[in-house]
């Protein structure tokens, strides 16, 4: 038999006969009784493993990697070029969003522990770190742009005063467009099946779950924006680089191009797809034939929110570690750390560098980054 989405509401008792939201859940009913709960669907074990191994393994790549990068960056504060101030920022975004990993994998294994203030605080952090990334990837990408293709008429717009601006007005932005989480997260019981509190959008009723709504179109525009901006910016960054002076160089440039593009298009645009299917289940637009299937949407979303989340500990390989001058200034770092046996092997091969994206190149003859 087929199975219906039904929203889970409790009355309030009022003469006008309102509807309390505050116990909102989905669930999955079946007309004889069934209901599609978590151990049902097999998402205890999935949630209890796959989550807990993966979002570790991001963390520690991830903390490692951009700890290294904001480093190396602050080292030489006075002297940061045009990119290497976006991707000081990013770093940072990147560094902030990793450190609410704990308290997700907490909460998936054991419900939420940490009260309310933190509830709305992590969703807080999280949502604010998602935009401001991905709206710096889409920065950088513009910056490579004007310093490529319009090489001479764009110096005066990226003067550091202008990129430490634009990047503050980034972030109150984002931060404006997080706000609605403050408001409407809060901790109860009833999201699940179980006895365990979540942390989950419960406030205001029904305007929650139209923020929820909301935030989704919100996700949706953070990662089609981005992309649209790299792929315009690389494309006509490329097409400049294949007509000038052709070297070994220009094409590891291109390469590297090519490879910003595709890693983001492939971590995030998974979930992107797999999140309007939800959208498309909770408006009642597509419904499922059993329990099974809705499993696997649930099992997908975490999978490729996982993907998606991986790309903020790719990002210093991708954005910094390529870079032959910000690859020296990080051995250099590792010896006075006391890691050189580790670090002799590159020494010796400082001379054979790629380009890297944190490198000022301001004319259409010089390297990609």
């Amino acid at each position: 038999m087929a199975v219906t989405i039904t929203f889970e509401v409790t009355g309030t008792g009022d003469p006008d006969n309102s509807i309390d939201f505050s116990d909102f859940n989905l669930t999955f009913n079946h007309p004889e009784g069934y209901i599609c709960d978590e151990e049902k669907l097999g998402l205890q074990t999935f949630d209890a493993v796959f989550q807990p191994v993966l979002h570790s393994l991001i963390f520690l790549l991830g903390v490692v990697g951009n700890g290294l990068m904001i480093t190396v960056l602050l080292r030489r504060w006075r002297l940061l070029r045009i990119t290497e101030i976006y991707l000081l920022h990013l770093a940072l975004a990147d560094l902030m969003l990793l450190f609410t990993f704990p308290f997700s994998l907490v909460d998936k294994v054991y419900g939420w522990l940490f009260g309310e203030f933190l509830c709305k605080l992590i969703g807080l952090i999280e949502n604010l770190n998602l935009l401001c990334g991905s709206f710096l990837l889409a920065c950088i990408g513009f910056d490579r742009y004007l310093a490529i293709v319009h090489a001479i008429p764009s110096m005066r717009s990226r003067r550091q005063r202008t990129v430490h601006l634009t990047c503050i007005v980034l972030w109150l932005v984002c931060l404006g467009l997080s706000m609605p989480n403050v408001v409407f997260l809060a901790v109860t019981e009833g999201h699940t099946n179980t006895s365990q509190l979540s942390c989950f959008y419960y406030n205001y009723e029904i305007n929650a779950h139209n923020w929820v709504l909301t935030k989704r179109v919100l996700d949706h525009v953070c990662f089609f924006v981005p992309l649209a901006i790299m792929s315009y910016c690389y494309t006509a960054l490329i097409a400049t680089l294949c007509n000038s002076q052709k070297s070994q160089a220009k094409h590891a440039a291109i390469r590297l191009a090519l490879l910003v593009t595709l890693v983001f298009c492939f971590c995030w645009l998974p979930y992107n797809i797999t999140l309007v299917t939800q959208t498309m289940v909770d408006l009642k637009h597509t419904s499922f034939e059993e329990c099974k299937s809705y499993g696997l949407l649930q099992a997908a979303l975490d999978v490729t929110k996982s993907l998606g989340l991986s790309h903020c500990c790719l990002n210093p390989f991708l954005y910094a570690f390529v870079g032959v001058q910000f690859r020296n200034e990080l051995i250099r770092l590792l010896c006075e750390l006391g890691c050189r046996h580790v670090c002799l092997p590159f020494i010796r091969a400082q001379g054979r560098g790629r380009p890297s994206i944190s490198d000022g190149a301001t004319t259409t003859s010089a390297t990609f980054i």
